[in-house]
């Protein structure tokens, strides 16, 4: 089974620590204070480029660097490695998803700043940048890709449901949820058994992601019971009322299946998961296109190299980074694996304005370019994750139990609070 990117960020804090350091990356790894000049990189498939870092490798032969390709939940595995302070890796990427969560713990990492990051902090996104900064200035994760969310759909498919198939003719029509709810009652109806969507957390989460605030504020007081977290609620539930969401799991073989034959002719993701979708339906080639997606734009992860504090050459390790992280080598990173970039100087490259063969060549740095750059600053939460489980469970209740809406939501409300309190949050 292909579990992707948005999988793993769904499926992550239900992980037990318990899932630990597998042996064959131990084995790769250093312990703190060996000898020998090596230098341990972890990162996760298709988190940066192999290409680009393979040529780090004859590039910096001063160390001998020791890239390492970490599977299942990355978060849980660095977290137990950090704790038992053994195999800490000496530079290690950090999933943007969980950012937040390892701010708290800016301490296990080298303060960027200190490193000389400061004097290229103009050539990054702001924004991204600044996800990368802990709440008392200290930087500990140095940009990597943005995910500006987009609608991936299946031209052919629009096309046989008298839909539009042409990118910017798909937005106009599908520029605001209703009009995108109301398209997919159009295919639901000319294509019985096909779906406007997987499932209501990409509704919920999105919307949720085009406004500046989550589930606790600036002040760690809950705001999780407010309107905008209720707004992204209720459209979640109209479109499952609607008829517009399928039953099945994503990422799963039957995700693929129905994708590949037409039945799930449209998603909602970042620009990453462009990746995905090309390995999950490979035969689908040349069908799908990408529109701007409907109500405004949004983020999803996009990641962060870090130096840990069990790096004996930090100096090293940061010109490696730095070197990764270029909008030279960030543009090789979005024709390699889909990383979209967060180095807007990377944007105006010939090549990132190649025709992309999967999506019919269509270009699609014109849709991902103008998204990343209306991505809303928000405040994220170390404590957001956590509290945003109890509403994702129980809005999957509601779906595939057909659970009381009203309740569901009082039942997320409550186990929300439990867990606040818990965090002390207010």
């Amino acid at each position: 089974m292909h579990l992707s990117r948005r999988g793993l960020l769904r499926a992550g804090l239900a992980t037990s620590a318990a899932a630990a350091l597998g042996s064959a990356a131990a084995g790769c790894a250093v312990p703190r204070g060996s000898s020998g000049r090596n230098m341990t990189l972890w990162y996760w498939t298709g988190g940066l480029s192999d290409k680009v870092v393979a040529q780090a490798r004859s590039r910096f032969t001063e160390v001998e660097l020791q890239p390492v390709q970490i599977g299942g939940y990355f978060r849980s595995k660095l977290m137990t490695t950090m704790a038992g302070r053994a195999y800490v890796p000496d530079i290690t990427g950090l999933k943007g998803e969980d950012m937040a969560s390892y701010l708290p713990n800016a301490d296990q990492f080298i303060d960027l700043r200190t490193l000389g990051a400061e004097r290229l902090k103009d050539q990054y996104l702001p924004w991204k940048w600044d996800q990368g900064v802990a709440p008392d200035g200290r930087m500990i994760g140095f940009p990597i890709d943005t995910g500006p969310v987009v609608h991936y759909y299946r031209a052919d498919v629009f096309d046989r449901a008298g839909l539009p198939t042409e990118p910017a003719e798909v937005f106009a029509e599908m520029d605001t949820w209703e009009k995108f709810f109301a398209a997919g009652e159009v295919l639901k109806k000319k294509i019985p058994g096909a779906y406007l969507l997987i499932d209501p957390l990409s509704i919920f989460g999105n919307a949720l992601n085009q406004g500046t605030r989550r589930f606790v504020d600036k002040d760690r007081h809950f705001i999780g019971d407010q309107k905008h977290v209720t707004d992204a609620w209720a459209m979640a539930i109209e479109a499952r009322r609607r008829g517009l969401i399928s039953k099945v799991v994503s990422g799963t073989p039957d995700s693929n299946a129905a994708m590949e034959q037409g039945k799930l002719p449209s998603q909602l993701n970042a620009s990453w998961a462009a990746g995905d979708l090309k390995l999950a339906v490979p035969k689908n080639k040349g069908k799908w296109r990408v529109a701007q997606m409907p109500g405004g734009a949004a983020n999803i992860g996009g990641s962060f190299l870090a130096v840990t504090k069990a790096c004996r050459e930090p100096e090293q390790a940061f010109e490696i980074i730095s070197w990764l992280l270029s909008a030279d080598n960030q543009t090789r990173g979005f024709v390699d694996a889909s990383l979209f970039p967060s180095t807007p100087a990377s944007y105006g490259q010939k090549a990132m304005r190649g025709p992309d063969p999967f999506f019919g060549g269509q270009v699609t740095i014109d849709v991902f370019g103008p998204a990343a750059a209306k991505i809303p600053v928000a405040y994220n939460s170390p404590y957001d994750v956590a509290l945003q489980q109890p509403v994702n469970d129980e809005l999957i209740k509601v779906h595939t139990l057909g659970k009381d809406p009203d309740r569901a939501w009082k039942d997320a409300m409550s186990k929300c609070r439990r867990i606040a309190s818990h965090l002390g949050v207010s």
